[in-house]
């Protein structure tokens, strides 16, 4: 059983975005008194009582709108074709309206587990209004307050009840996702990896419409290939098919244990291709940045000093990821990806004893001690590895916020000298002394 997907709709300013940061536990979505603030669709990964499950967050249709909110019906539409259970988030302060009834109508179309989240119930004029949605003719309901969380705990039980993690289908293999723009080159590079022309190549963007799962053999190991459709900025997607796409990558993303970023050598770097690789920094993924059709490069040897030196320069976020430069078309230089693959992968799970961590912070912060602030100066106590994939360091210290991001950066740059780490993201994280794990 894949990971069930949870999609949240309705009209405009009842509640979707703050509802859906309550959920995933940070502030993603665009949170604004205005109707129809958040204009695309926002994804991302939730778990209530150690059940996994995808969040999508859709913009509201209001009826009355006009081409704009077609944009926005249509992006709804496809969260809802994509999910498993919607939950429709109704504003007991205004009552139902027509608005309402017409989502109704288009939800009661769909073979789906629907739950009705009757949100801003904190006065009494919401609690009156709120019996008069049961009319609306669902199975589920449950009353919450977004914005203070009260009723949300209950609302998470009803998603994820009957669904068992336990289930989900297993897959050990080390998953590899080919990600990037479209007509870059990800499905020729994914045929040249495997040897064959198993995905359809076409100088079309966006041939590729939904992520494929394939499996391969190198060096005597299976691995799962997980070929995405191109992503395209967000806001020239127009196409529905397109906003689909986008959705299947990211979750390529998520379940993928290295990243594959192809750039197009013809092109250059655009600015896109930063914003992707952001998804799968976000996401604490290994990243092998692919340079794809050096076949059209003359002056290859200083062609590529200068594509390093851009490289390093536009990814200034993750200077640790491995480069790749080959041409998946004539498939040359095919045979330097996997080495780095692997590298990043085996970097990502690497596991430091505490007295090594310990060593080298402790001898970092000797040799450059950081500043104080307001009369105060940061101590550091213990440092252990508490995580991988990515890696995860704990440094306990007496006041965490002292630490000033410039120091965050330089004790990671500290740790990378002194372990090899390259290919993957670490993460530190400082906690008070005697500050229990959340």
């Amino acid at each position: 059983m894949a990971k069930t997907t949870v999609c949240l709709v309705g009209r405009p300013n009842t509640g979707k975005s703050t509802l859906f940061n309550r959920i995933v536990g940070k502030k993603i979505s665009i949170i604004e008194d205005s109707p129809g603030i958040t204009r695309d669709r926002i994804y991302s990964q939730a778990s209530y009582n150690d059940i996994p499950f995808y969040l999508i967050d859709t913009g509201g249709i209001d009826l009355s709108d006009g081409d704009f909110n077609e944009e926005i019906r249509m992006q709804v539409q496809i969260g809802i074709e994509e999910a498993d259970t919607i939950v429709f988030v109704v504003d007991a302060k205004e009552g139902i309206t027509n608005s309402d009834l017409q989502i109704r109508d288009m939800l009661k179309k769909q073979n789906k587990k629907v739950i009705v989240a009757i949100n801003k119930i904190d006065n009494k004029l919401s609690e009156n209004n709120m019996y008069d949605f049961y009319s609306l003719g669902f199975d589920s309901y449950v009353s919450i307050s977004a914005e203070h969380g009260t009723g949300v705990n209950e609302l998470l039980k009803l998603i994820t009840d009957g669904y068992d993690a336990s289930f989900e289908e297993e897959d050990n293999n080390i998953k590899i996702s080919v990600i990037g723009r479209p007509n870059v080159g990800k499905s020729s590079l994914v045929n040249a990896l495997l040897n064959e022309d198993r995905v359809i190549v076409s100088n079309i963007a966006g041939t590729t419409r939904d992520a494929i799962d394939t499996k391969f053999t190198y060096n005597k190991e299976e691995y799962t290939l997980i070929d995405t459709a191109g992503l395209r900025k967000k806001g020239r997607i127009f196409e529905s098919v397109e906003k689909y796409s986008l959705l299947r990558s990211m979750k390529a993303i998520d379940r993928s244990d290295v990243c594959l970023l192809v750039l197009n050598a013809e092109e250059g770097i655009v600015e896109h291709d930063k914003h992707i690789a952001g998804y799968a920094l976000e996401a604490g993924k290994p990243i092998v940045i692919v340079v794809n059709k050096w076949d059209t490069i003359e002056n290859k040897d200083e062609s590529m000093k200068e594509w390093v030196k851009n490289i390093r320069h536009n990814f200034q976020f993750m200077d640790y990821a491995k480069i790749v430069f080959l041409s998946a078309k004539d498939r040359k230089r095919i045979h330097t990806l996997m080495p780095e693959v692997l590298t990043s992968y085996n970097n990502s799970i690497k596991e430091v004893k505490t007295s090594i961590i310990n060593d080298i912070i402790r001898n970092a912060f000797i040799e450059t001690p950081p500043a104080s602030f307001k009369g105060k100066k940061l101590k550091v106590y213990f440092a252990h590895q508490s995580g991988i994939k990515p890696p995860k360091f704990d440094i306990e210290v007496n006041s965490k916020g002292l630490v000033h991001f410039s120091y965050y950066r330089y004790l990671e740059n500290k740790i990378r000298e002194n372990i090899d780490l390259s290919g993957t993201p670490i993460i530190i994280q400082f906690k008070n002394k005697g500050e229990k794990e959340l």
